[in-house]
């Protein structure tokens, strides 16, 4: 049997190390999975507690090195494998409560959009043939949280120009033009609708050819989940997933037996395409 790859970025805790245990226990003996993180002892310590916790059976999983926000390290590990069969760009940049959009914009942007897009690029081309190609984004990640004069910023266009927005919404949140211009302050908001529109930019120019070949591109949606970087945020967690729940629906995805029509190229939570753009105009 042929040996499947998997790699997972932003594995160190949380949903991403979630995402390789669930891939390691349900993928073959001779696979491997790939669990990177940028800080090479924080890589070490989740790949000797995923080996430690390990029952027998599953998937090999191995740590890289990798800082998404490092477009060549990117391309490095893409070439150091050179074929991939799953591909889970799920790194996000802490945002904390009391901050200004302008002290956290940075950082955040870098990892969870620069990222997300360093990873379409290099790895787009090297998934096989009826491979995964995801973004863990978030339901946030539509444009229903934008208001309406600026969705055409974000719909239906092509990466480069997703790319190009993004750094002008970055550079109006430093010099303080951002809510003239309409954007939420929140900028997780903005930042996951990119997430969301870099993925339906380079899902719009592979369609055709990726659903003959049994290929999928989407973004997912985990759902409210109870990680650390979540806690800050949200008071009530009474109906929040714990990491082991909220990636079972994105594995059950990654490991489909056929790709859906449906949901190619789109948000994906639990299974099931979230509107991009309200259906009734506001």
């Amino acid at each position: 049997m042929t040996q499947r790859i998997a790699v997972v970025t932003g594995a160190n805790q949380g949903i991403g190390y979630a995402l390789v245990e669930e891939l390691a226990n349900r993928m073959n003996p001779e696979d491997l999975v790939l669990l990177t993180g940028r800080s090479p002892e924080r890589v070490a310590s989740a790949v000797e507690q995923m080996n430690h916790r390990a029952a027998g059976g599953g998937a090999r999983v191995e740590g890289r090195v990798v800082d998404v926000t490092d477009e060549g390290a990117v391309r490095r590990l893409a070439e150091e494998l050179g074929a991939v069969d799953l591909v889970v760009s799920n790194a996000v940049g802490p945002l904390e409560p009391g901050k200004t959009p302008a002290e956290q914009v940075d950082e955040f942007v870098d990892v969870a959009n620069l990222g997300a897009q360093y990873m379409l690029r290099a790895f787009g081309p090297r998934v096989r043939p009826g491979g995964r190609l995801v973004v863990v984004a978030s339901s946030l990640g539509t444009l229903a949280q934008l208001p309406e004069e600026l969705w055409g910023r974000f719909d239906g266009v092509s990466l480069d120009e997703v790319e190009k927005v993004v750094e002008e919404w970055r550079a109006a949140v430093h010099d303080g033009t951002a809510a003239e211009a309409g954007w939420p302050e929140w900028v997780n908001l903005p930042s996951k609708v990119a997430q969301v529109a870099a993925v339906r930019a380079v899902a719009a120019e592979r369609r055709e050819k990726d659903l003959r070949e049994d290929t999928l591109v989407a973004s997912v949606c985990p759902g409210l989940v109870d990680t650390r970087a979540s806690r800050p945020w949200f008071d009530d967690f009474s109906q929040a997933k714990s990491p082991q729940d909220a990636v079972r629906p994105i594995v059950d995805l990654l490991l489909a037996d056929h790709v859906d029509p449906a949901l190619y190229g789109e948000l994906i939570r639990d299974g099931k395409v979230v509107e991009w753009k309200p259906s009734t105009r506001r």
